[in-house]
């Protein structure tokens, strides 16, 4: 792990309203890369995609397990976290996370 380096958590959604969830140090290299067809073969042939949501995180190890807890969520509360509620709050209810 690189020190000086922000790694985000992110949601970006695709053309078909399917939301997929993943991690970066460059949210806009990563978006640009996603909409090129180059950063995901689930998002290939699901573009455009937008951004909808990003979160910073301390380091790389906790960006990639915020991922991994979010891609378990169920949409609504994906919706819910991309409305602004805080994932901590989201988190809640679930008991396995």
């Amino acid at each position: 792990m690189r020190s000086g380096v922000t790694y985000y958590t992110y949601i970006i959604e695709c053309r078909d309203g399917a939301y997929y969830t993943g991690y970066t140090n460059d949210l806009d290299k990563r978006v640009t890369r996603h909409n090129a067809g180059l950063a995901s073969k689930y998002t290939r042939s699901k573009l455009p995609v937008k951004l909808v949501w990003s979160k910073a995180c301390k380091n790389q190890r906790f960006a990639m397990r915020t991922e991994n807890i979010l891609k378990k969520l169920k949409r609504e509360d994906k919706k819910l976290i991309i409305q602004g509620v805080r994932l901590d709050n989201v988190l809640r209810k679930y008991k396995n996370l």
